[in-house]
């Protein structure tokens, strides 16, 4: 089931895409969009974790500059499109947002007050700042750009965190996977994959990048380990 919900802040509100599982009371997961907005892809992931047993609720978080984008990675002017949101993005915003977005939806009728983060390309790297900067009960950042040149707030992270990396991203180059890699590394809560061959945005539901293979074990990772931080009593 689908619902509309609004997020109301001290700067505006905006809207969120929710997909509802069968089964309430449910733990949260608040999905976080790429440079492409609340698109087909994002509404897929939130029906996918709906599916697990999830109250999924995907932000519009380009309200400001942006609202209601809705692109795919098909073509070059969509491409350059979602490049352009992104470098006009506040990320410090992006993440309050989400903040505002994880109390809101603690509070929605048949939610259990667990709440975790789940994210993609930008929204990995806004899951990972928002791990570091807000805390979750569980968070999820697949291939987090640019993630590397906020390195140093890995000390910050206290709750559990997984990090999918494409070995071949175009986008997050060796250099700056190992420093992802090297600044996570000895916190027993977190752990980072590495996807051999893998171009970025391997789990892109039908993108240029989409790797079937490797996108279905990230998402079974992924899947085990909200459960195993969100679900438990």
């Amino acid at each position: 089931m689908h619902d509309p919900l609004r997020i109301t802040t001290s700067g505006g509100g905006f809207p969120a895409y929710v997909a509802r599982p069968q089964k309430l009371p449910a733990p949260a997961i608040v999905v976080v969009h790429e440079v492409f907005g609340v698109n087909a892809d994002m509404h897929q992931s939130c029906d996918e974790l709906a599916a697990q047993g999830y109250l999924a609720v995907c932000p519009d978080l380009f309200w400001r500059i942006a609202p209601g984008v809705d692109l795919s990675d098909r073509t070059e002017a969509e491409r350059a499109r979602g490049l352009a949101l992104y470098n006009a993005f506040d990320l410090d915003a992006g993440v309050n947002d989400i903040a505002a977005t994880m109390q809101a939806v603690r509070g929605m009728p048949g939610a259990t007050g667990r709440v975790g983060v789940v994210g993609y390309c930008l929204g990995g790297l806004l899951t990972f700042l928002t791990a570091a900067r807000v805390g979750t009960d569980a968070a999820v950042a697949y291939y987090p750009g640019n993630a590397d040149k906020y390195a140093r707030e890995a000390d910050r992270i206290a709750g559990p965190l997984i990090v999918h990396l494409a070995e071949k991203d175009e986008y997050i180059p060796a250099d700056a996977q190992r420093e992802i890699s090297s600044a996570l590394a000895n916190r027993p809560q977190v752990q980072a994959y590495s996807y051999p061959g893998c171009a970025h945005a391997f789990a892109r539901h039908r993108g240029i990048g989409y790797d079937a293979d490797a996108a279905a074990l990230a998402n079974g990772r992924t899947a085990a380990f909200l459960a195993r931080h969100l679900q438990k009593g």
